[in-house]
Order: C-alpha cells, then sequence, then structure tokens
C-alpha cells in the first residue's frame, strides 16, 4: 500500500512539473494537495526523504507535506509515534546540513513544530534548547543545520499554523525562556565561525523577545551586542547588525517589571553606535538598501525612546537632528519613515500624561512651555522639509495608476505631518512658514504663468492645515485670498485652490465684510466647474462648504446659486460636474434655504426639485413601458437630488409639505418599478431622509408610504422596504397615535421574511433581507416593545434568526446576533419586567438548541471574526438564565469527543459560562471564550470533529471557513 502511494506521488510530482498539458498538471496539483492530509502522508513523505534517489522536487514537496503534518496533524499520531519521528526528523537534518537550503528550513520547522506539541521533559531533562547544545557539541560538523533549528525555534514560537493548545503554546514560550541563557551561548559559541555571523546575528534578534530574565547590564557587555554593533560599519553584515541592534532597542523599552533607568546600561551604548552612522546617511556611494537599513534604525530608535527625547535634553536634540537629516532625504521612503516619531512625539509633548511627575499645575505647565520652546526649530525645520514633498512632478502625467495613487498617498502623509506640527507650533505660526513658501514660489509676479507646481505644492500644504489655523487669524490669509484669482488655470493647480477655498470656508464666513473676499472665489469655483471632471469635483465639494459655513452671506443671492444649480444638473452650460459631484451643490443649496423664512423657504424648495421632478415626470408621461424599461440610472440620478434636499433642509413643515405634494410621482415609480433593487434602493433613501426630518410633520403621507411598501415587499422580496420600516420605528415607534398601522407593518414584513427565510441556505440566498430583517427586530425591541413582543410573531422570528445564526454574512450575522442579545437583556432590564415571562417561556422551550448553535458558532461554524459578537449573545443568555444556561452548556459540551476537548478544558468552559452569568465583564470573558474557540479550531480534523458533534438534526447548517 505505502509503496503504491509512494509510485503515486512520484508520478503526481513528475506531472506536476514536467507535463505538457495544463489541465494534467491542474489536477495533479489536486491531487497533491488532498494527498497531504491523508494518514498515508506521513510515511509516504518520510520514505522519500530518506531515499537517496529522490530529486529535488521531490525532496522539497516531501519536506514541505511533513513540515504541515508536524504542524497541524500531529494529533492523528499515537502517543508511541513521537520517539520515531524525532528520531527520523533529527536523521533528515543532518542530511540536509549542507542542503538543498529550503529542504533542511522544513525539516528545522518540522522540528520546531514538534517541541511545541510536546512536552520538555520528552527532549530530555533539559529541553530542546540544551538537547540541541549537546548535538552542537559531539557533532560540530552538523552545525550549520543545528544552527538553522536554534535560529527557527523562537521564530515559530507564534506561528499559528501550528495546532497547539493555547496553554501549550505558552508552555513553549516560557521554556524558550528559560533556556535563552543557553541559546546565546550557543550563539556565541558560533562567531568563530565567519561564514556564520549572518546567521548567528538572525539568530541573536529572534531570541532577544526571550531574553527576559537576562538584565540590561549582563547584556551590556555581551559578545553578542558588541559584535552586532561592530558589524554596523561593515557592507556585508549591515543588514543582519540593523536587525540585532533594531531588537536591542526594542528590548530596552518592552521589559514589564523594570523602568528605564535600569536599562541605561544597554542603552548608552546603543545610541552612540546608532548616531555614529549618521554621515552614511548622506553618502551618495552608500547603496540605497543600506540607507533604508541605517534610516529605518533611526525611525526605530526615535520611536522608542521618543518619552527621553521628549526631555529636550541636548543628548535627545542630537537624535532630533539626526531624524531631521533623515526626513530630508531625497527619497521619500527613506524620508517617510521619521514621520511615525514626529506624530508621537508630538502627542508626548501635548499630552498632559508626559507631565505627570512634574506634581503641581505650575510646574507642569512651566515644564510643558519650556519643552514646547525647545522643539519649536526642529518642528519649523520639519515643515519646511515636507511642504517639499508634495510638489507634481515634471513628468507626472506618465505616471501609472499606481504611481499616481502612491502619490497621492505621500500627499496624505504630509499633510499628516504638517497637522502634527500645527499643535506644537500652532497653526497660525505654521501657515506663516507655508506663506513664505507660497510667496518665493510666486516669485516676483504672482499673476505671470510661473512654474505652477511650487505654488501648487505650497497651497496644497496650506489647505491641510486649514482646520488649525484661527478663524481670527488676520495677517497671512488676507494676502492668501486675493492672490488665489491671479493664478494661471491650470488643471492641478486649480484644483488645489478650489480645495483651499473650501477649506477656509470658516475663516471666509468669519472675515471682515469689507475685504470683499467671497464673490471672485465664488467666480474661481465657477471656473473649476467648467474645466475638468476634476477640478469639478473640487469646486462642487468646496461650493457645499462655502454654503454651509457662509451660509447667511449666500441668503440675498439665491438666484445667482439657483442659476449655477440650474446649469450643474441640467447638463447644459459647460459645466463638467458628474451626477455624483452634484449632490454637493444640491446639498450646497438646501442648506442656504434653511435659513430663509418659512414662506421663501417654501418657494425655495419648490425650485430646487422642480428640475429633479419634472425629469422624473418626463420619463413618467412616456408611458408604463417606457418607465419599466429606463435604465435604473436615469430615475436614480434625480431621485439621490431628492434625498439630499430630504435631508439637508432642516425645516420639518417645508419638507413634509414637499413630500405630500410630489409622493404621487414617487408613488409611480414604487409601484412599476419595485422588481427593480437600485431604483428601490434610492427611492427608500429619499423616504428615509424625508421620515427623519419631518418626523411627525408628515401626517398622512407616512401612512400612504408605510401602505406601499408592506404591500410591494410581499412581492417583490426588497430589503430596502425593512430598512425604511427600521427608521420609521424609530421616529414614530414610542408614538401612541401611531401604534395601529405600526403593528400591521410589523406583522405583515415579519411573517412575509419568516416564509423567505427558513434555511441557513435561504439565509444565504438573501443576506440583505436577513440583515435588514433583524436590524428591524432590534429597533421593535428598543422603541416599540408593546407592538412586537407579545405578538405570536415574536417567538416565530426567535426560530428564524436561530436557523441563520451561522450564515457567513457578516452584517446579516451581526444583526441576528444583535437581535438575540437585544431578547435577552430585555428580559433581564427593569423596563423589561413585564416581558420576562414570556420571553423566559420562548427561551426555555429552546434554549438547549440555541445553546448548541451558539457554541458551535464559537467553535467554528462562525469566522473567528465573530467572536466578540458570539460572546455578547453567550453572556446575555448566561446572565438572563444562569442555572439553565449552565446545564444547557454542560450537555452540550459532552457531545464534544474528549480528543477535540478535554476534561480540564470542559471545565474551564463551564466556569466561563458560570462567571458570565455572575456579571463578569464582556472584556474579560472574550479573551477567554477565544481561548476555548482557539482549541477547538486548532486544526481542520478537530473543527470538523467538533462541528459533527454540535450540529443539531432539526437545522441545516453548511461547511464553514475558519477565518472572516
Amino acid at each position: 500500500m505505502e509503496a503504491q502511494a509512494t509510485a503515486t506521488v512520484k508520478e503526481a510530482l513528475s506531472a506536476l512539473y514536467h507535463h505538457p498539458d495544463d489541465a494534467i498538471r491542474t489536477a495533479a496539483d489536486r491531487w497533491l494537495q488532498k494527498f497531504q492530509h491523508t494518514l498515508d502522508a506521513w510515511q509516504v513523505a518520510d520514505t522519500l526523504l530518506h531515499d537517496e534517489k529522490s530529486n529535488l522536487e521531490t525532496l522539497m514537496f516531501c519536506s514541505q507535506t511533513l513540515r504541515s503534518k508536524v504542524q497541524r496533524d500531529f494529533e492523528e499520531l499515537p502517543s508511541e509515534a513521537f520517539r520515531p519521528l524525532q528520531d527520523s526528523l533529527y536523521g533528515l537534518l543532518k542530511k540536509f546540513n549542507k542542503g538543498p537550503p529550503k529542504v533542511r528550513t522544513q525539516i528545522c520547522i518540522a522540528i520546531a513544530a514538534l517541541a511545541v506539541h510536546v512536552p520538555v521533559e520528552d527532549w530530555g531533562g533539559g529541553g530542546i534548547v540544551n538537547w540541541l547544545g549537546d548535538e552542537m557539541q559531539s557533532q560540530q560538523e552538523f552545525i550549520p543545520g543545528f544552527l538553522e533549528l536554534l535560529i527557527v525555534l523562537p521564530q515559530e514560537t507564534s506561528s499559528y499554523k501550528i495546532a497547539a493548545r493555547p496553554e501549550r503554546r505558552k508552555q513553549f514560550e516560557n521554556d524558550l525562556c528559560s533556556s535563552a541563557n543557553v541559546a546565546l551561548s550557543l550563539l556565541t559559541a558560533c562567531l568563530g565561525f565567519d561564514e556564520m555571523k549572518e546567521q548567528v546575528m538572525e539568530g541573536f534578534a529572534s531570541w532577544l523577545r526571550f531574553c527576559h530574565g537576562i538584565t540590561a547590564s549582563t547584556l551590556a557587555s555581551h559578545p553578542l551586542v558588541h559584535m552586532a554593533l561592530s558589524l554596523l560599519n561593515t557592507d556585508q553584515f549591515l543588514e543582519a547588525a540593523v536587525n540585532v541592534t533594531s531588537e536591542l532597542i526594542h528590548f530596552t523599552v518592552s521589559r514589564d517589571s523594570s523602568g528605564v533607568t535600569e536599562q541605561f546600561p544597554l542603552i548608552q551604548i546603543l545610541i552612540p553606535h546608532v548616531m555614529g552612522l549618521k554621515e552614511q546617511l548622506k553618502d551618495s556611494s552608500k547603496d540605497e538598501e543600506d540607507v533604508k537599513a541605517i534610516a529605518r534604525l533611526f525611525a526605530d530608535m526615535g520611536d522608542s525612546y521618543v518619552d527621553l527625547i521628549a526631555t529636550g535634553s541636548g543628548d535627545a536634540m542630537q537624535i532630533v537632528s539626526a531624524l531631521l537629516e533623515v526626513t530630508s532625504h531625497s527619497e521619500f521612503d527613506i524620508s517617510s519613515m521619521t514621520f511615525n516619531f514626529w506624530h508621537h512625539l508630538k502627542r508626548n509633548l501635548i499630552g498632559r500624561d508626559s507631565y505627570t511627575s512634574c506634581g503641581s499645575e505650575m510646574s507642569i505647565e512651566a515644564e510643558r512651555n519650556r519643552r514646547m520652546q525647545i522643539f519649536r526649530p526642529p518642528f519649523e525645520v520639519l515643515v519646511s522639509l515636507v511642504s517639499s514633498r508634495v510638489e507634481y512632478p515634471e513628468d507626472y502625467n506618465t505616471f501609472s495608476e499606481e504611481d499616481r495613487r502612491d502619490f497621492r498617498h505621500a500627499r496624505y502623509a504630509v499633510s499628516d505631518v504638517l497637522l502634527d506640527a500645527t499643535d506644537v507650533l500652532g497653526g497660525d505660526s505654521t501657515l506663516k512658514i507655508l506663506f513664505m513658501k507660497l510667496i518665493q514660489a510666486c516669485g516676483s509676479g504672482a499673476e505671470q504663468n510661473q512654474n505652477w507646481q511650487p505654488v501648487e505644492a505650497a497651497l496644497f500644504c496650506i489647505q491641510a492645515i486649514a482646520k488649525s489655523v484661527s478663524i481670527e487669524e488676520k495677517e497671512i490669509l488676507p494676502q492668501v485670498m486675493p492672490l488665489l484669482p491671479r493664478f494661471p488655470h491650470q488643471e492641478q493647480l486649480l484644483h488645489t485652490v478650489c480645495s483651499t477655498i473650501g477649506a477656509f470656508s470658516k475663516w471666509i464666513d468669519a472675515a471682515p465684510a469689507e475685504l470683499l473676499i467671497l464673490p471672485p472665489l465664488v467666480d474661481i469655483l465657477n471656473k473649476g466647474m467648467s474645466t475638468s471632471e476634476d477640478t469639478a469635483a473640487a469646486a462642487s465639494m468646496a461650493f457645499k462648504y462655502i454654503c454651509e459655513d457662509c451660509r447667511g452671506k449666500f441668503s440675498g443671492s439665491l438666484d445667482g446659486l439657483f442659476q449655477i444649480y440650474h446649469v450643474a444638473v441640467s447638463g447644459v452650460g459647460g459645466y463638467k460636474v458628474s451626477s455624483e459631484d452634484s449632490l454637493y451643490l444640491v446639498e450646497a443649496l438646501s442648506v442656504v434655504i434653511t435659513t430663509l423664512p418659512p414662506d421663501h423657504a417654501r418657494r425655495a424648495v419648490e425650485l430646487i426639485c422642480m428640475p429633479v421632478i419634472n425629469s422624473l415626470q418626463e420619463i413618467i408621461q412616456q408611458g408604463e413601458d417606457a418607465l419599466q424599461q429606463v435604465p435604473a440610472r436615469q430615475l436614480t440620478i434625480h431621485i439621490d437630488r431628492l434625498s439630499s434636499i430630504f435631508s439637508n433642509v432642516k425645516l420639518p413643515e417645508v419638507v413634509a409639505e414637499a413630500v405630500n405634494k410630489y409622493w404621487p410621482t414617487l408613488k409611480v415609480i414604487f409601484d412599476h418599478r419595485a422588481w427593480d433593487t437600485r431604483t428601490m434602493e434610492s427611492l427608500c433613501r429619499a423616504c428615509k431622509f424625508a421620515v427623519r426630518t419631518c418626523g411627525r410633520c408628515m401626517g398622512i403621507t407616512i401612512g400612504a408610504m408605510l401602505l406601499e411598501i408592506q404591500t410591494l415587499y410581499q412581492k417583490h422580496n426588497q430589503s430596502c422596504f425593512l430598512y425604511l420600516s427600521s427608521e420609521v420605528i424609530k421616529i414614530f415607534g414610542s408614538d401612541p397615535s401611531c401604534a395601529s398601522y405600526l403593528t400591521c407593518l410589523i406583522q405583515t414584513l415579519f411573517n412575509h421574511t419568516i416564509q423567505l427565510l427558513r434555511t441557513i441556505q435561504d439565509f444565504t440566498a438573501r443576506p440583505d433581507i436577513a440583515d435588514d430583517c433583524f436590524l428591524l427586530a432590534s429597533r421593535c425591541i428598543r422603541y416599540c416593545p408593546d407592538l412586537f413582543v407579545p405578538t405570536e410573531t415574536f417567538p416565530r422570528l426567535v426560530d428564524c434568526a436561530m436557523a441563520g445564526i451561522t450564515i457567513q454574512h457578516r452584517e446579516a450575522c451581526k444583526s441576528i446576533l444583535c437581535f438575540l442579545s437585544d431578547t435577552f437583556d430585555l428580559a433581564k432590564s427593569p423596563e423589561g419586567e413585564k416581558y420576562r415571562e414570556l420571553i423566559n417561556t420562548i427561551v426555555l422551550q429552546r434554549g438547549a438548541t440555541l445553546t448548541r448553535v451558539m457554541i458551535a458558532s464559537l467553535t467554528g461554524a462562525l469566522p473567528s471574526g465573530r467572536l466578540e459578537e458570539v460572546s455578547y449573545v453567550l453572556l446575555s443568555l448566561s446572565r438572563a438564565f444562569g442555572g439553565n444556561m449552565l446545564s444547557w452548556t454542560r450537555d452540550c459540551i459532552a457531545l464534544i469527543p474528549p480528543q477535540a476537548l478535554t476534561d480540564s478544558e470542559r471545565s474551564r468552559f463551564l466556569t466561563i459560562i458560570s462567571d458570565a452569568s455572575s456579571g463578569s465583564s464582556l472584556g474579560s470573558l472574550t479573551d477567554r471564550f477565544a481561548e476555548i474557540s482557539e482549541v477547538c479550531r486548532r486544526n481542520k480534523a478537530v473543527q470538523e470533529i467538533v462541528q459533527a458533534a454540535l450540529q443539531p438534526h432539526d437545522l441545516n447548517f453548511m461547511g464553514v471557513p475558519q477565518h472572516s
């Protein structure tokens, strides 16, 4: 049998790598992947690895197979198989001591995984590290392989490919910490081999995470540390030395029990060696990758020692100077490495927690002012340095889309740095620095058609800090605004000019009237809307901000605003505003209308709605067939504008009159396009905003709207009808006068949904309906429980929810779980006392099955990304039904076979449920639930065993992935 399997593997590998037919290669690959999950794979892989005739392709496949089997399927083997497996892997490590390197690496990872699985005693009294030390001493010819294993051991500790129980993983980490001194001694012994220095440094960097028991003073004099620091000045080993030095820096700030003072012996030798590399940052002959490594080291030092640097000592300012050197580097990838440091330094300087040791408020303020003054010059230099990074390259038009995206991201990153600087320097002071950049870019005459890139860059930086500039600023902005109309109308520059106008809308509103700033700026926005789609987008957005913040200045200019609006939405007149961007203009006009007296506002709403309604009526008047066949976009483009009007005209009575007036038009679209999801979503969104703005002013229209959606929902199953109903419940749910038609709405919608969602397959096919249905149900529990909980529909909806708990759609799953936890919380709350007996009856009848489904969800039926929501449902259920929940849980986990869950793990699970019923917080329980979840998901076989045991026969479940 084994011989036949071995031969088949060889044939499949030959086909995979050498057969000319793609279909044959694909089939071979599929068979080999399936084979790796079989029990036979252990012996076949081992046999072929020991076979001297195996070629490289076979060795690679079999080493990967054996590695993955040890990682995830070790529990398949009987306990007595450990020793033969250990001996075999040890033999293979020696066999492949000199290569092939990739095969040797797989064997090392397999041995490391084996060490994670088994207790320290199985390797002898001292564990795997001591065992390895003995082997290295007695068999020095195999040191390359032993050294790689020593490197891999700490790296594999955090690998979740290894299907070990959490407590075993923690114990292995503790074992490594106990063995750290031995490991460092072994690495030190290998320093004598020049050809192994790079590997020794890699191993040292890996082991530093486990050196908790070694003091900083001990490391400061350790030969490995001195070797690493000396290698910083070599080209051959620079990368490895930088990695070690970074880990040493992190070591000094990650100690749990000791303060920074105790780390000084190590810090005091690290910083001078790093600072000694400063000149190499400017060395043009240096390899770019080496410069990046050195820059990364400076950035790590800055981030790690930011608390020390923030004190502003002389030594600290030398580090700041070096970091400014990195920031000034011409390559953005290198320069940007320091951006996190500047952010963290800013937070330290302005954060109150940084000064708690100063004592009194007066002392805190004095120290804060001292530090802020010390760091003003570096942050001023920082502003000058980064502001030049945003300049458009001359060849920007030849950039690929990916390069353009990278350039945009670089500009966003610089914007963040500039905002950090404003927190230290103040927005107005930062503005002065950037204004000087703008003046320099403009040259002798701003109105000349000068090189536009530097002007645009300075202006981009100015608009980036707009929110930090005081609206009372009187020195710089009164000089900036008159410059804007004089700049050339180059596309990117005009885009930034428009964005700048929008960014400073609040300042423009507060500016003295005699400056006459607004009219020429509106002219610029008009020009932006007619230049290109990009500039039109920026101009439309700016117009929205201007109207929002300067609405009082526009109330006498409605004719001009309506002219702009009509040109934009009609598509004639030269504007290049897209339909999406036109919504900004609708919003702009709407907020201005809100400032008008009611009579004027009614007329203005009629004028703003007229182009929209007329366009919809033109389509309707073409006949039923035309309305049925018109593309959805030709309807939604107008309906979305109505949504914006209903949302932004904050005059309930005025909007309610408009909704009532235009309802017949909307109803026709409801009636004839109810099959069209896109149109219905747009229309329901408009109705949602109408309900939200108008509230109880809607009058009879709300009744007509609800009758429409409940009738159409039963025919067309559009989930947006449920979402609109949720908004109605939120607004009207507590109004007794609405109880009658809301009860009818609830019953109709839920009863129909229950018919649609009978099995998990139904939920999977209709996730949007599931999501919106249970969102509506939760709203009913919160806003109108009297209309919902006592009805016959409520227990049927609980049954429906139970059938859909394991849906993989994230939002639908969350809505279902939220509905269930809201139900249990209601039973426990003072407000829900009158429903307690009813809810208790419903849950007690279903508790055993519900608990089983929830524990199945926790242990693998749902992705691990749902852990918090699942934990909260279990918590709510435990709080409301403590003793019963404990009993249900005990019965449920008794179904799980012992190879998946041990007695101690069962006991721990029951303790978690008991603690939950006693009032433990969600945060403390979620981590404990996560450990049980991890145990039951530790490999595919265990997860399948658990799910097979927990699957109720009366509910339909589907196979599910482990990750979201």
